[in-house]
């Protein structure tokens, strides 16, 4: 799909209740393994809106610059994170295997999304995080399983914690997007992908931007 010296941007959105560790997952993905094993500090709750940008080389050839964004789970904060719904492209749905109702409010998640962009748009996966957490596991991952496949999507464990599968979820979302580009399921026709020239990449990985809600 890579044409004429120039290569995809991808918007992809975290979605998720607030505390699921959505911002811990998406700062380990773009900053990568670290070199010292001493835990980072919990992250501040997300105010609105933050992006993230991470470049990526996919196994069907192209290399994508990713646009990530980062949303507050807060119900006060929902204005801001809908306006976000309509141009993404990909989206992981976050919950904490250790917090039931995270889990429970899943589809009300997945809902908001496909009532704004329609049914066939974005692609989703569904992400169990914190599965370092074993000894208070209230999710099992047959459950989610089952869930996923009700909802269409995949579903996979990650830890931000342990590093477990968190370059796997983000790199698993990106190739199916540039699978369904090229099947012909989603099109270059709206914000969610975007064609970009080379000279225009940006530096693999920037943080972070948001605003007061305008509601």
């Amino acid at each position: 799909m890579e044409a004429g010296g120039c290569h995809y941007q991808f918007r992809i959105v975290l979605l998720g209740d607030a505390a699921v560790g959505k911002t811990s997952l998406l700062r380990r993905y773009v900053a990568g393994t670290p070199r010292t094993p001493e835990p980072e500090p919990e992250p501040e709750p997300t105010v609105g809106v933050e992006f993230y940008r991470r470049a990526l080389q996919l196994r069907a050839g192209p290399r994508v610059k990713l646009q990530l964004w980062d949303t507050a789970g807060q119900e006060r904060f929902r204005c801001i994170t809908r306006s976000f719904y309509r141009n993404v492209v990909g989206v992981l749905l976050v919950f904490d295997v250790t917090n039931r109702k995270s889990f429970e409010h899943i589809q009300d998640w997945h809902q908001e999304v496909v009532a704004i962009q329609g049914p066939d748009k974005a692609i989703f996966l569904l992400v169990g995080h914190k599965s370092d957490l074993q000894s208070t596991r209230c999710v099992s991952a047959q459950e989610a399983e089952e869930l996923a496949t009700s909802l269409g999507m995949a579903f996979m464990e990650t830890s931000a914690k342990s590093n477990c599968n968190v370059d796997l979820a983000f790199d698993t979302l990106a190739n199916a997007i540039q699978q369904a580009l090229q099947q012909g399921d989603i099109k270059l026709d709206w914000g969610g992908i975007r064609l970009i020239h080379k000279t225009q990449t940006p530096r693999s990985s920037s943080r972070k931007q948001h605003g007061p809600c305008q509601c």
